[in-house]
């Protein structure tokens, strides 16, 4: 998608520091966190919304890699959140998981 801002990341239209990437995931600090850690997950692949995947080796990928983030950024025994926003209620229109924590930590 031409204006994708998660398409432009993926193809390095735009410069991003990756916490992780494959060559079919990317991951990134989201740029408005609302805790001190807000990773996002995100394929490379355009897809609007979680209800597109139609491959779901997808998703176990996905859920891999949270695993290995969630211990790699210590959350485990703090609390942390695996949120996906659809159905129109993402603000950007590209499949994305939030990886979100400590749980009882604002910024």
């Amino acid at each position: 998608m031409n204006d994708c801002i998660f398409c432009k990341i993926a193809n390095k239209e735009i410069p991003k520091e990756f916490v992780y990437e494959d060559e079919e995931i990317m991951v990134f600090s989201d740029i408005h966190p609302v805790k001190p850690i807000h990773l996002l997950i995100v394929p490379k692949k355009h897809l609007v919304d979680f209800t597109d995947v139609t491959e779901p080796l997808l998703f176990q990928k996905a859920g891999t890699i949270i695993q290995k983030l969630a211990k790699e950024q210590k959350l485990l025994g703090k609390g942390y959140r695996i949120v996906v926003n659809g159905g129109g209620a993402q603000i950007i229109d590209h499949l994305h998981f939030h990886l979100m924590g400590p749980v009882g930590i604002k910024i």
